[in-house]
C-alpha cells in the first residue's frame, strides 16, 4: 500500500483530531461522496483520514486502507485519473458495506450505506420536518451553493441536448447532482438526497452509455433540476417555520425517474447506491464543507468570499455619504478662500482616495449578466418546444457587468421579450421553408458597454413586425387617429401600450397584450429606454439602453434662477451661447434653435419647473444640447456650475411622478439638486409649444 505521509500542499504530517476520523463504512462513503478532484488538498486529507482511521472492526479498517491506497496512487496524476480513483474507492467502500449488510455480521454494528432511505407515497401537500439539530447557517450555505451547481448543470444540459456526445457536459451535470446528494445526506435532508440520487442515476446511465440522451431524457433531466430548485426553496421556507412543503409534481417526477431506473436495471445491473447518512456527526459535516470551500484556489481562479447583500448595500450608502461629506469640505469657504496651498493639497488628496473608494465599492455590487442570459436559453428552448418551433438562442457578452440591484429588474422584460420572439417573431418550420429560410430560427441575445450605458440587444431572424397590422389595431383601440406623420419607430413603439396585441390567438405564451407593457414599465423604472428596428421578412431587434448603476451619477451641475439641477454627463453633447439669429419659433413645434444646420427644440427649465428669477433671454443664458438615441434638444440654463459625481437619492412622495425628474442629490454646499430625466424631457420637448 502506498503511504500518504506528506501533504501535497504543505509537505508536513496532518494532525487529525481523533473524534473526526471515520469509524464506519457509512462515514467513509459520506466523505468520499463530497470529494472533488479539483481540490487535491481536500482529497489528500480524506485519504489521510481513511489511512489512519481505527475503524469499527478489522473488515471496515481494511476497506478504509484499500480505498486510501487507490486514491494515494492517483493523487499526483491527472485530474481525470484522480476522479476515477475516487469513484473506484467509493465503489470499494460500497462493496464492503454490501458484504457487511448481506453477509455475516461483524462484532461491531455497521450502519448500512447501500440503500437509499425509502420515501413513502404521499400527496403533494405533504410537509417534512427539518432535522431537529439542523444548523440554519449551514443550510443556507448549502442552498446557495446548490443553486450555483444547478445553474451550471442547466447550461450543460442545454449544451448536451445539441451535442449528446459531449462528455464534459455529462460530467458537469452528474457532478452537480452528485454534490447535492452528498451534501444533503450530510445534513439529513432525506427528500433532497433521494431525489438527487434518482436524478444522478439518470445521468450515470447516460455517462456509461446505457441509455441515449434523447429529447425525452433531456426533458426529464431539466425537470429534475427544476424540482431540486423547488426543494431548495422549500428548505428556505422551512428554515423559518420548521416545515418543508413538498413541491407540486414531486411524486410524479420521482416515479418517472424510478421507472427509468428499473429499465436501466433490467439492461445491466448497476453499482449499489450510496445511502443517506442522516446521523453523521455535525463536526465532520462542518469540516468537510469548510475543507471544500477553503482549500487552495485552482490555477487562474479568484479567491472569493460571500457577503450579505444588506451589508453591501449599507456599505454603498455609507460611501455615498462619505462622498457628500468630502464634497462639502472641499467646497467650504474656509478651504476655498484660505489661500493655504498645503491644506488644499490635503483636501484634494483625500478627495482622490474617496473617489477610488467609491469606484471600488460600486464595483463590488457589479455582477455579470451570465446567469440571467443562461436562463433565457432554457426559456427559449421550452417556449420553442411548446409552440412546435425550432429555435436556437446565441449569447454574446454575457460577462458584461451591471449593478446587482438592476439584474432582477431586467429579468422580467427579457423573459417577455424572448417569449414574444419565439411565439410572434420566429415562424414555424413550414413557413420558414416556404420563405427560403433554415428550419431553425435564430435568436441572439447580447450585451455590451457603450457611452456609459449597458446595452442589451435581442435580435431574431423571424418575420418582423407587421407595420400595417399594428396601425390597424392601434386605430381600432383608439390609440391613434391615423399613421400620418408617424415614423416606423413611432409605430413600433405602440406595441408597448397596455393591452395591445396583434396576436389573434391567445396562447399560454402570449396574446393577452400584458407582457410588453411590463417590459416598458420595468425599463423606464431604472431610467432605461427601448429602441426597436424591424424589417419585414428579415427579423426584429430590440435594444435596451440601461445605466450602469442607479446609485452614482456623473453629472453637470447647472443653475436656473436660485435652483440647482444635475444633467447626466452621458446625455450631454455640447454647451453654447446662441445668437438671436439662431433662435426661431415654428408653428406647431414651438421654440427651436439652429445648431450646425440642425433644428432642435428648446426646453426652458425655468418655465417648465416654474422657477422664479430664471433668465428668459437665450442670448444671455446658455443652451446645453442633450441627446437620447437619435433625438436631440437644447436645455436653457442660467449658468454651468461644473462637473461632479453625485449620489442619487429617491424623491419623496411629494415629487413622485413629476415628469422630467429622475431623482435628487445632495450637493457640496449642502443644498439639494434635482437630477434631470433627459429621455423624458426629450419626449416632452417633441410635443412642442408647451415646453417652449
Amino acid at each position: 500500500m502506498t503511504a500518504v505521509a506528506d501533504s501535497p500542499e504543505t509537505g508536513t504530517d496532518a494532525k487529525v483530531a481523533p473524534e473526526r476520523v471515520p469509524v464506519t463504512l457509512d462515514d467513509a462513503a459520506s466523505l468520499l461522496v463530497m470529494l472533488d478532484a479539483h481540490d487535491r488538498r481536500a482529497v489528500w486529507r480524506v485519504c489521510k483520514l481513511l489511512e489512519t482511521a481505527p475503524g469499527a472492526d478489522e473488515r471496515t479498517k481494511a476497506a478504509f486502507r484499500v480505498a486510501a491506497a487507490g486514491i494515494a496512487d492517483a493523487i499526483g496524476a491527472s485530474e481525470a485519473a484522480l476522479s476515477e480513483a475516487i469513484e473506484a474507492a467509493g465503489r470499494a467502500i460500497e462493496a464492503a458495506a454490501a458484504e457487511v449488510t448481506h453477509g455475516e455480521r461483524s462484532d461491531a454494528p455497521v450502519r448500512p450505506i447501500v440503500e437509499v432511505a425509502p420515501v413513502p407515497a404521499e400527496t403533494d401537500s405533504t410537509v417534512d420536518e427539518l432535522p431537529a439539530d439542523a444548523d440554519l447557517a449551514l443550510l443556507n450555505d448549502f442552498v446557495v451553493e446548490s443553486r450555483d451547481c444547478l445553474e451550471g448543470a442547466e447550461a450543460a444540459l442545454l449544451a448536451l441536448e445539441h451535442d449528446p456526445a459531449n462528455s464534459e457536459a455529462i460530467n458537469t451535470v452528474f457532478r452537480a447532482f452528485h454534490t447535492i446528494k452528498g451534501t444533503s445526506a450530510f445534513l439529513g435532508l432525506v427528500r433532497i438526497t433521494t431525489f438527487a440520487h434518482s436524478a444522478e442515476s439518470l445521468l450515470s446511465a447516460v455517462r456509461e452509455g446505457k441509455i441515449s440522451f434523447t429529447p425525452a431524457c433531456a426533458d426529464l433531466a431539466l425537470r429534475s433540476a427544476d424540482m431540486l430548485k423547488s426543494l431548495l426553496g422549500a428548505i428556505q421556507e422551512a428554515s423559518a417555520g420548521g416545515k418543508m412543503p413538498l413541491p407540486k409534481g414531486h411524486d410524479d417526477l420521482l416515479a418517472a425517474l424510478g421507472k427509468l431506473d428499473e429499465i436501466e436495471a433490467k439492461a445491466a445491473a448497476g453499482p449499489p447506491a450510496v445511502a443517506v447518512a442522516k446521523d453523521l456527526p455535525r463536526e465532520i459535516v462542518a469540516e468537510a464543507i469548510t475543507e471544500a470551500s477553503s482549500g487552495p484556489a485552482r490555477a487562474g481562479a479568484e479567491a472569493s468570499v460571500r457577503i450579505r447583500t444588506d451589508r453591501l448595500d449599507r456599505l454603498i450608502d455609507m460611501v455615498g455619504e462619505l462622498v457628500i461629506a468630502q464634497a462639502m469640505i472641499s467646497q467650504d469657504e474656509t478651504v476655498v478662500r484660505t489661500g493655504r496651498q498645503e491644506l488644499s493639497r490635503k483636501v484634494t488628496h483625500a478627495g482622490k482616495i474617496v473617489r477610488e473608494l467609491q469606484d471600488l465599492s460600486m464595483s463590488m455590487r457589479m455582477v455579470p449578466m451570465r446567469a440571467t442570459f443562461q436562463k433565457m436559453v432554457r426559456l427559449a428552448r421550452d417556449a420553442a418546444h411548446r409552440s412546435g418551433k425550432q429555435v436556437e438562442l446565441a449569447l454574446d457578452g454575457e460577462d458584461t457587468e451591471i449593478d446587482r440591484n438592476m439584474v432582477d429588474v431586467i429579468a422580467d422584460p427579457l423573459v417577455h421579450m424572448v417569449r414574444n420572439a419565439v411565439d410572434h417573431g420566429v415562424e414555424s418550420p413550414a413557413a420558414r421553408a416556404a420563405a427560403g429560410k433554415p428550419a431553425v430560427g435564430r435568436l441572439k441575445l447580447s450585451a455590451y458597454h457603450a457611452g456609459g450605458n449597458v446595452v442589451v440587444e435581442l435580435e431574431d431572424d423571424g418575420k418582423g413586425l407587421d407595420r400595417e397590422r399594428i396601425v390597424r389595431k392601434a386605430i381600432e383601440k383608439g390609440l391613434i387617429d391615423s399613421e400620418k406623420g408617424m415614423s416606423d419607430a413611432d409605430i413600433f413603439k405602440l406595441i408597448f401600450e397596455p393591452g395591445f396585441s396583434t396576436n389573434e390567438v391567445v396562447t399560454d405564451l402570449s396574446g393577452r397584450g400584458v407582457g410588453m407593457d411590463v417590459v416598458r414599465r420595468n425599463i423606464e423604472s431604472i431610467q432605461g429606454r427601448i429602441e426597436i428596428s424591424s424589417e419585414a421578412g428579415r427579423g426584429t431587434k430590440f435594444t435596451f439602453r440601461l445605466p450602469l448603476t442607479l446609485a452614482i451619477t456623473d453629472g453637470m451641475s447647472v443653475r436656473v434662477g436660485s435652483e440647482r439641477y444635475i444633467i447626466p454627463i452621458i446625455h450631454i453633447q455640447i454647451c453654447f451661447r446662441p445668437t438671436a439669429a439662431d433662435i426661431s419659433t415654428i408653428q406647431g413645434r414651438g421654440e427651436m434653435v439652429m445648431l450646425r444646420d440642425q433644428l432642435m427644440p428648446v426646453v426652458r427649465l425655468g418655465r417648465f419647473f416654474d422657477v422664479r428669477g430664471a433668465k428668459t433671454d437665450p442670448t444671455d443664458a446658455l443652451l446645453v444640447v442633450v441627446f437620447a438615441g437619435d433625438k436631440r434638444c437644447a436645455i436653457l440654463v442660467d449658468e454651468l456650475l461644473g462637473q461632479q459625481q453625485v449620489v442619487a437619492k429617491p424623491l419623496g412622495a411629494g415629487m413622485k411622478g413629476r415628469r422630467g425628474i429622475a431623482g435628487g442629490a445632495i450637493l457640496g454646499d449642502g443644498r439639494v439638486g434635482l437630477i434631470l430625466d433627459v429621455p423624458d424631457l426629450m419626449i416632452l420637448a417633441q410635443r412642442g409649444p408647451a415646453n417652449g
